[in-house]
């Protein structure tokens, strides 16, 4: 893991720093490292929320790593996808856990980097990012999740123009547009997404796993269907251990003790 992935402890947020310079590309070596980090930290205890960020100052992620491309080609071929096919599998792999991600954007975030920040749950962005899809620009599109996840957030219109033109966006446009939730300037970004995480780690981490899995499952159904399931979460929420542990403390006027249970 080690050469690709590093993860440092923060009290219950455990930041994981992505490391292939210079543009921390997404090499399938190093996808393979972060999808077994994550899997590592979801059965982690100690870790009840996880910020993303890339190593240096030039960029989050900026794709994939282009000297492996020939090999793309083979595997193109050959109907196994390639790297498109691995960076959805991480993304569904995050989309399956019971912890909340918080990506960290600085510099570049582009193609497959977007992609893998669009799976995180929140986005914190440095004022400086330049976030796109320029997959358009080589004769290809987006196979990370850039066609399905970007529409979701910012609308199908804003999504076919960053697709189909390629041209990155600023930090301020992807605030408007709903693709990042939250841009300081770049000082702050670190102390910014680790605030955002241990707001979440402070939370009980079954309902924070109920609200993750909701949001998700529910996304495309009809809104009858959703509020359905939602009082199902409720109900499973206020029967929890942690349901009963955080109405007690209201009650007594103190701070509650989650256990995840």
């Amino acid at each position: 893991m080690g050469e690709f992935i590093t993860s440092g402890q923060d009290g219950l947020v455990t930041v994981v720093t992505i490391s292939n310079p210079p543009m921390n590309q997404l090499s399938a070596a190093l996808l393979e490292a972060l999808e077994a980090e994550i899997d590592r930290l979801d059965g982690d205890d100690g870790t009840r929320a996880i910020v993303l960020r890339g190593g240096g100052d030039r960029a989050f992620v900026a794709g994939a790593d282009i000297k492996e491309f020939p090999s793309l080609r083979e595997s193109a071929a050959s109907n196994e996808g390639g790297s498109a096919r691995r960076i959805q599998k991480v993304g569904q792999r995050m989309d399956a856990a019971r912890k909340p991600f918080v990506a960290a954007i600085q510099g570049y975030c582009l193609g497959g980097g977007l992609e893998l920040a669009m799976c995180c749950d929140v986005r914190v962005c440095a004022d400086d990012a330049q976030l796109g899809q320029p997959e358009i620009k080589l004769g290809l599109i987006p196979g990370g999740g850039g066609t399905q996840r970007l529409p979701r957030l910012v609308g199908l219109g804003r999504a076919l123009l960053m697709n189909l033109g390629g041209d990155f966006i600023d930090a301020a446009t992807a605030y408007d547009w709903g693709l990042v939730e939250k841009v300081v300037p770049r000082a702050e970004l670190d102390d910014a997404a680790l605030g955002v995480a241990r707001t979440f780690g402070a939370r009980s981490p079954h309902a924070i796993a109920v609200l993750r899995e909701l949001a998700r499952s529910t996304r495309d159904l009809p809104l009858e269907e959703g509020l359905r399931r939602e009082a199902e979460g409720f109900r499973r929420c206020l029967a929890s251990e942690d349901g009963l542990e955080g109405v007690t403390a209201f009650i007594e006027k103190r701070e509650p003790n989650f256990t995840g249970h």
